[in-house]
């Protein structure tokens, strides 16, 4: 009778085990760079059950330059990535139709760097430098501030690391707050021999990070997507709270997929991201501002990335 019991325990325990399983959804999320700092929240969510508590069984796939989240997302490839507004808006122009579930960015990272021995000071001193900008889906935003100065430079299209910079090859380099301004600094060097311009200051502000579906994804699992949103806040909001156990867990994921490790430069990322994801808020909002949407949209319109500006109340579900 007793190892009966025992026997009825165990199918008990393995039933209910497998029909947990079975009720958690499975979804597929792709980061839209590398295992950094940059997407520790999502880590976070998974690695303390918060998808699962949600009901969601969450894949993190590995992102990067050869698989652009666009694409992956066009392809099926994915079910929910993230990307840049910016990046979302041009995809969405070439017939990919995405839609923001939640924006996570809510002012620019990028910046324009000077050494000030150059005595480059303002922009009009930037007219006849050579000027180093990503080779990137984010390029419109330093031009739009070239167009808004009239300035007239040599632009140097910079594809793998700053050293131009560091070597005075180019004059002035544009890079992210949060990641290559650190590594300047790591080079050895100061902050006080540098000129920092935020693009957020001079009125050009893209909002970044967010996270994207198709919409016909969307349509189809809106439950699944706000479970998703609120996992994600949830396991960044954690990760704001926790920052050494963070840490340590961005640097578990970045060693697993092979990508060298710092952990101090993850420190300074992780730093930078929760100032730009909570700029001015209380707390963590995921809502997409019209007025920023409606700006980014323009500079695109303006460039040619886009010939006409989505339907904001179409493009944006994070309300």
């Amino acid at each position: 009778m007793f190892k009966l019991s025992i026997y009825l325990l165990i199918i008990i325990i393995f039933t209910s085990v497998s029909v947990s399983s079975q009720q958690l959804i499975k979804l597929r999320y792709l980061p839209h760079w590398l295992p950094q700092a940059q997407f520790a929240g999502y880590y976070m969510a998974k690695e303390m059950g918060i998808y699962k508590k949600y009901g969601l069984d969450v894949e993190i796939k590995t992102g990067g330059p050869g698989c652009p989240a666009a694409t992956e997302l066009e392809n099926g490839n994915c079910d929910i990535a993230s990307m840049f507004l910016s990046g979302a808006i041009q995809a969405y122009g070439k017939g990919v139709k995405l839609v923001d579930i939640c924006q996570l960015s809510k002012r620019s990272a990028l910046i324009f760097i000077t050494k000030k021995k150059t005595g480059i000071t303002k922009p009009d001193d930037f007219n006849g430098k050579k000027i180093g900008i990503w080779r990137s889906d984010f390029q419109e935003l330093p031009m739009a501030f070239l167009k808004k100065y009239n300035i007239d430079a040599t632009i140097v299209p910079i594809t793998s690391s700053v050293n131009a910079f560091y070597y005075d090859i180019i004059d002035i380099v544009c890079v992210m707050w949060y990641n290559e301004y650190h590594t300047i600094l790591n080079y050895g060097i100061n902050p006080d021999e540098l000129n920092v311009f935020f693009l957020f200051d001079h009125d050009l502000n893209f909002p970044e990070d967010g996270i994207f579906c198709k919409e016909d994804y969307y349509n189809k699992n809106k439950k699944v997507c706000e479970n998703f949103v609120k996992a994600t806040l949830e396991g960044w909001n954690y990760a704001f709270e926790h920052e050494d156990e963070t840490i340590d867990l961005v640097m578990k994921y970045m060693k697993n997929a092979n990508v060298p490790a710092n952990a101090a430069h993850q420190k300074w990322m992780f730093e930078r991201m929760k100032d730009i994801f909570i700029y001015k808020y209380q707390k963590l909002n995921g809502k997409l501002s019209k007025e920023l949407y409606l700006k980014t949209a323009k500079v695109l319109l303006e460039t040619g990335k886009i010939k006409s500006i989505p339907d904001f109340n179409e493009f944006d579900k994070t309300r």
